[in-house]
């Protein structure tokens, strides 16, 4: 099977939740600056999930860039990962809503957790259909990136009740991490063609 159909619905799944999220934002009815006060916090929790999707979406493209095929376990891989990416418009909603309360804030540690370990059982089954020596297994190496990220979402979840902006400190910081765009798999596509 080509990627094609692959890369289209997941693009489109992705373009939807970022817009489910921005519809989620309310705009508030006083028309002075301190009216938007009362919905910072469900703004901040927007911004971060906007970039965390935008990171998923931009790590998606590069990892399919670099597969010449897919397999039906590598399509119920990607829908594993874009049932939990789903899940962000909900826990973003909730832990704005709540003004970051605990329970929230672990509850969307735990989906970011869930979502990085489905990207996780994506790679792997992309490297299980294109070998051990494809441009993508030598381009993911260790990932020692993608499991620092993982160790700090579990870190995250259990300080979550010590205080919640430990927590949330800890995934801004992960997104930083992944800010930086990982250019692992460019790199090792662009010396396999020269």
């Amino acid at each position: 099977m080509t990627k094609g159909r692959l890369e289209a619905f997941s693009d489109g799944v992705l373009a939807i939740i970022i817009t489910i999220m921005v519809l989620e934002l309310e705009a508030p009815h006083a028309a002075d600056w301190t009216a938007l006060k009362p919905v910072l916090p469900v703004f901040m929790a927007y911004v971060m999930s906007f970039v965390y999707v935008g990171i998923y979406w931009n790590n998606h493209h590069h990892l399919l860039h670099a597969v010449k095929r897919v397999n039906g376990r590598i399509l119920w891989a990607n829908l594993h990962l874009l049932f939990w990416l789903s899940l962000v418009p909900f826990v973003t909603r909730w832990m704005g809503d709540t003004k970051f309360a605990a329970a929230p804030v672990g509850a969307y540690g735990l989906v970011l957790l869930c979502a990085a370990l489905a990207f996780t059982i994506l790679v792997r089954a992309l490297i299980k259909q294109h070998g051990k020596d494809s441009d993508l297994a030598l381009a993911m190496g260790s990932d020692v990136k993608g499991k620092t990220s993982l160790a700090i979402y579990v870190a995250a979840i259990v300080l979550v009740y010590v205080h919640p902006l430990i927590s949330g400190a800890l995934y801004v910081f992960v997104a930083i991490i992944w800010l930086v765009p990982d250019t692992r798999i460019e790199r090792q596509l662009a010396q396999h063609s020269s």
